[in-house]
């Protein structure tokens, strides 16, 4: 069990997070599970737990000091961290930038954009140490432009964050990836939407990536749904 890798997973209670700890369980890895709802992770860690070794930490990605806690409880239990898959998020802003709720647009700033970099800050540690493997959610939304998103322009901001990180680290031996899906049928929508991916196709773009040999470094990957026919 001692040399099997350690993923670490935020926003792991559902959707994209929890698909990626199935999926990473599969393929061997310890898991380190943060998200605010320690009832969901719970289920998940039960769910996996027969056979994978699993950390499960009630984090709040926007506390800098739950993050750090959550990195100290992780090198604790299993000594190293080889992936991290910075992944908690949030959506959720009707009216645009004319009407939408200016607390919804501080929720989802400091989620998906200071919980990211807090995320990375507190890991890139332990993944120098590991040459590990940093993992980000970014978006298709962060590509494009689209009309009264804050949530775009967060997702813009993942992308740039991943981009500088890249840049900074260069050399170290570190690989970072950005993962940007389009629609997901994930919690993340009120309105399950139409013609979406699942939660496991993002995961199986995250465990390519980080399947990789050590001299491949997979920059971007960009997954679309289907569209659908006419």
């Amino acid at each position: 069990m001692a040399n099997q890798p350690v993923m670490l997973i935020t926003g792991a209670s559902s959707g994209i997070g929890a698909a990626t700890a199935r999926a990473a369980a599969h393929q061997g890895y310890r898991l380190v599970l943060a998200a605010r709802s320690r009832e969901k992770l719970g289920g998940l860690a039960q769910e996996l737990g027969e056979k994978t070794s699993i950390l499960t930490v009630q984090c709040d990605v926007q506390d800098g000091d739950q993050q750090k806690a959550m990195v100290d409880k992780a090198m604790a239990t299993f000594g190293q961290i080889d992936a991290v898959f910075a992944n908690a998020g949030r959506g959720g802003e009707p009216g645009g930038f004319s009407q939408a709720d200016p607390d919804v647009w501080k929720d989802m700033i400091l989620t998906n954009i200071y919980g990211v970099g807090l995320t990375v800050q507190h890991c890139l540690p332990a993944l120098r140490e590991s040459k590990g493997h940093l993992l980000l959610t970014g978006s298709a939304a962060g590509r494009v432009t689209i009309p009264g998103s804050m949530y775009s322009a967060t997702k813009w901001a993942v992308s740039a964050i991943g981009y500088g990180v890249r840049e900074e680290l260069r050399g170290s031996g570190i690989r970072v990836t950005l993962i940007e899906p389009g629609m997901v049928d994930t919690p993340f929508f009120d309105e399950r939407p139409e013609h979406a991916l699942l939660p496991e196709d993002i995961a199986s773009a995250v465990m390519y990536a980080v399947s990789q040999p050590a001299h491949v470094d997979v920059n971007e990957i960009l997954v679309r749904p289907t569209p659908a026919e006419k």
